[in-house]
């Protein structure tokens, strides 16, 4: 009885091991999570505020909800306001049409040449129904633009596509109707090989009570309840990328940060265009501040530029703009 017994705690404790080294391997990322008071923004950080405030306001405010559920020429409005920033900026822009019940949507391409590897920085640029979608997502875009200014003399050696998706919002979330379920599955037919894909989601809620961070069960007793980060979650499969975006976000930022490369059954996990990619056997990584575990105006009308913290979204882009380098082959 007394061997019996001993064997059940050897057992539970192998299995409490191989728990843990699993969770160790899901969530350890290389690099340190910045801590404390965040350093004056850099001059460069100060002047992108501007443009971020100005393309958020333009999507949110001037356009307001834009889908094609309630407001298809809002999203139509949002598709030309992307379209021609890009133009602005020198991109040739690619539009890849599809028909959604009778009515003709689609994504935006601007690209970088280079080699046959491919890299996409995408976000999307509906809202869903009811609400004006500041921080879901013309933070998102708002973000890939920025990237887009700023990278826009860089020669990449992999090609670096940035691609504004529409129909991420239900009704079509996950459908064949969602822009980059077209996108990434066309990419696949066509054999691109895409090495990377970083889908910017919800980048400018922030807070710094404790307390305003939530999580998933059980994954409140691994992470910080304050919601002052940016997030990259990850599938399994995408961990080395999730990874290499951490270390070098932490490298070149000081912003806290997290990261994660958990399965996308898990609550969240697969909420946004990056769960396309997976699903054609890319690796990809949704860089985010967590929406409705943190956001209370998630997919409210009360989703407005007015809650959002700029400044700090602009030292994410700082980050996000060393991580887009590294993984092009840009020198910075």
């Amino acid at each position: 009885m007394k061997r019996g017994f001993i064997g059940l705690l050897v057992a539970i404790g192998v299995l409490a091991g191989l728990a843990f080294t699993s969770v160790q391997v899901a969530i350890g990322m290389p690099g340190r999570t910045h801590k404390g008071e965040l350093p004056p923004l850099t001059a460069v950080e100060t002047e992108r505020v501007e443009r971020l405030a100005h393309d958020i306001e333009t999507l949110a405010v001037t356009i307001g909800e834009r889908n094609l559920a309630n407001a298809p020429h809002a999203l139509e409005e949002a598709e030309q306001f992307i379209a021609q920033s890009f133009g602005e900026l020198g991109y040739e822009v690619r539009r890849e049409p599809y028909t959604v019940e009778a009515v003709e949507v689609a994504n935006l391409v601007a690209e970088l040449p280079g080699s046959d590897e491919i890299v996409v920085i995408g976000a999307h640029y509906d809202s869903a129904p009811g609400t004006p979608g500041a921080d879901d997502n013309a933070t998102g875009v708002a973000a890939m633009l920025a990237l887009a200014t700023e990278l826009r003399d860089a020669k990449p050696t992999a090609t670096l596509r940035f691609v504004a998706f529409t129909n991420e919002e239900p009704p079509w979330f996950h459908g064949p109707e969602m822009g980059s379920r077209q996108y990434a599955t066309a990419a696949r037919e066509r054999g691109d090989n895409v090495v990377a894909m970083l889908s910017l989601e919800t980048l400018g809620y922030y807070r710094d009570e404790p307390g305003t961070q939530h999580y998933p069960s059980p994954f409140s007793l691994l992470y910080p309840d304050t919601g002052n980060f940016i997030g990259f979650i990850a599938n399994p499969k995408s961990r080395p990328l999730v990874r290499r975006c951490v270390r070098t976000f932490r490298e070149h930022v000081d912003f806290p940060s997290q990261g994660a490369a958990l399965p996308a059954s898990i609550q969240g996990i697969g909420w946004s265009d990056h769960r396309s990619f997976w699903e054609n056997g890319y690796q990809a990584v949704m860089v985010t501040d967590t929406a409705p575990n943190r956001n209370p105006h998630y997919h409210e009308p009360t989703d407005l530029p007015v809650e959002l913290d700029i400044q700090r979204l602009s030292r994410v882009v700082t980050g996000l703009k060393a991580v887009v380098e590294d993984l092009s082959g840009i020198e910075p």
